[in-house]
């Protein structure tokens, strides 16, 4: 029986080439062929029992156990779209390559290590991460059927968690989005009388939106992040386009922000007259920690790094549809480890790098975190 460790060792040199041909693989939400389908080749070469799905590219890899029940690694592949030095293309800027590759490699270290499972370890390669839709999607065909554990993770910027350092959990917040048209009345900018101007209802709804207070000191924000009203310099416009980005730090809290966000919309629209459509789309959830798999990750990371390098929980102001897997499902120990690479200047910017050196000891992390909840694990979570 091989160490899965040292065959992380052993294919240094491969990770970090899978690592690079991933990245310039870089494929948007919904669109992820080319990815997926080397993802698929090199499992299935491996003897990774694979299943696909219809009308999108995500898939499970497995490897079977003595039990049905299941231990499960996710990983997302999706990139964002987004302008580099003057071009709008897809880009791996959120480092899901990085995540991939390090399920990959995981998944290859056990298959060849021999090891005979208590539970089927199940791999979860996901797409429209970005949209916050994949999670969903694989939910819905079933990728949590039998599963009793559930790890992820993530790289980290590095004033989060420092390079050669891992978090056992990530704390991402819940956000959504409001998208609203306010309808007012056209006119010529020298008679406003005979209209009814949707900029001005914009800027009573910032200002409104402004005075929002939620009791506790519950952390969140809410802010226009878009306006689009407006063709010429004098004449009064038909109509105002608006989003609204909205930040919670707990799901209970994101309820009562969006109860409180369509309020002063329903206001907004009657003090000023006009009429205001809006809808509420790109809820994520936020997350929700398990003590449980939190320790499994802990001597994961402890076993790896040392006890020393052990971070203590990563809180995001991000958000992540991993969250969706524990919040429709809060049976499930579950855990997205955060890992510290050195990674500048930050996630989602268009220029993100940071130490690829990262990936082998994410991979043995990884790898160590499906050993352990697999001896750990019962049929009933933790």
């Amino acid at each position: 029986m091989d160490n899965p460790i040292q065959f992380i060792t052993d294919h240094k040199e491969q990770i970090l080439q899978t690592y690079q041909e991933l990245h310039a693989l870089a494929e948007p939400s919904w669109e992820e062929q080319r990815t997926s389908r080397y993802l698929q080749e090199k499992l299935s070469a491996a003897g990774l029992k694979i299943k696909t799905h219809t009308g999108h590219h995500g898939f499970t890899a497995e490897i079977p156990g003595q039990k049905k029940s299941v231990i499960a690694l996710r990983a997302d592949m999706d990139a964002l779209v987004q302008e580099v030095d003057g071009a709008v293309i897809a880009n791996h800027s959120c480092g899901h390559d990085a995540h991939s590759t390090m399920a990959l490699y995981t998944a290859l270290a056990l298959k060849n290590s021999g090891i005979s499972f208590e539970h089927t370890v199940r791999f979860i390669f996901q797409p429209a991460e970005e949209l916050a839709e994949g999670a969903l999607k694989m939910m819905e065909e079933g990728v949590l059927e039998d599963v009793l554990f559930l790890g992820g993770v993530h790289v980290r910027p590095h004033m989060e968690v420092p390079f050669g350092q891992a978090a056992p959990v990530i704390l991402h917040g819940s956000s959504s989005t409001i998208k609203g048209v306010i309808k007012g009345t056209p006119a010529h900018a020298a008679r406003p009388e005979e209209g009814n101007n949707p900029i001005e209802a914009v800027s009573i709804l910032i200002q409104s939106l402004q005075r929002i207070r939620l009791t506790g000191g519950k952390k969140f924000s809410i802010k226009m992040t878009e306006l689009h009203s407006g063709e010429t310099s004098n004449s009064i416009p038909a109509t105002a386009r608006f989003t609204l980005d909205i930040r919670a730090e707990a799901n209970e809290t994101m309820e009562d922000l969006l109860t409180k966000a369509k309020h002063i919309i329903e206001r907004t629209a009657a003090l000023t007259e006009t009429v205001i459509d809006y809808e509420s789309v790109g809820y994520s959830p936020a997350a929700i920690k398990n003590e449980s798999a939190v320790r499994i990750a802990q001597q994961a990371i402890g076993s790896v790094l040392g006890e020393e390098n052990t971070a203590g929980p990563c809180v995001s102001q991000g958000a992540e549809d991993f969250h969706f897997y524990t919040w429709k499902t809060p049976h499930i120990a579950a855990t997205m480890i955060g890992l510290g690479c050195d990674l500048r200047p930050g996630l989602h910017h268009p220029q993100m790098s940071f130490n690829t050196e990262a990936l082998i000891y994410g991979a043995k992390i990884l790898t160590e975190l499906l050993v352990r909840a697999d001896q750990e694990m019962e049929e009933k979570p933790l």
